[in-house]
């Protein structure tokens, strides 16, 4: 071990480092973490179609409005997905995983928003599944008295819906000034010593006491 001593005499000093050298150093890490993962992390695309339910002669619109949240909740189910795999050219798992439907309470909307990690094959699968959802809505309008139109086309996006290195390296560096700033408040000071056990805390004096005449 006496090899090792010279080491240990150069790193002596940093271990008595100032406290608040906490505070740079995880905000550091922090931001080194975020960066890297940007770096490595695969950029998505979102694109988004839109489908309306329009009512039928003598149907009410508020009947439109419920329906397009009925049809809005089985848009991602396999019944519907299975049509649209072949347009998409994935599984109906697949999809499932990628598209995301959402509806409005206020209009008889539905959004359908397909990630991929190339544009036009967010494009591609969200277009699919609003189109396997006005086919399959088409089967049943008669029942229903409600129709579903395509109200909007998805689009190729121009830039991707995740996160962009910058982004993700000011959030670590965020995050990891967070850290060190809780770091510095939970550790103790190196001045501050605790009271031996048995120390006895002096009581105080009695009011009636006083000082010799």
């Amino acid at each position: 071990m006496h090899h090792l001593r010279p080491l240990f005499t150069r790193l002596a000093p940093l271990t008595r480092l100032p406290r608040w050298t906490v505070l740079p150093a995880c905000a550091a890490l922090g931001a080194l973490a975020g960066g890297t993962y940007g770096l490595l992390h695969t950029p998505e695309y979102t694109a988004t179609s839109y489908v309306v339910a329009v009512p039928q002669a003598k149907t009410d619109p508020a009947t439109a409005l419920g329906f397009a949240q009925a049809y809005g909740r089985v848009a991602t189910q396999l019944a519907v997905l299975g049509d649209a795999q072949v347009a998409a050219r994935v599984s109906p798992t697949e999809l499932q995983n990628r598209v995301k439907v959402a509806t409005s309470p206020d209009a008889p909307m539905i959004s359908v928003a397909a990630s991929a990690t190339r544009p036009d094959d967010a494009a591609t699968l969200a277009n699919a599944v609003a189109r396997a959802l006005t086919t399959s809505a088409d089967h049943t309008k008669r029942s229903t008295q409600v129709k579903l139109l395509p109200f909007s086309r998805a689009v190729e996006p121009t830039a991707p819906s995740t996160l962009s290195t910058p982004v993700t390296t000011l959030v670590g560096l965020c995050a990891g000034g967070l850290l060190g700033g809780l770091t510095l408040l939970v550790r103790p000071r190196a001045g501050a010593r605790p009271a031996p056990p048995g120390a006895a805390v002096p009581g105080p004096a009695p009011s009636g006491t006083r000082g010799a005449e």
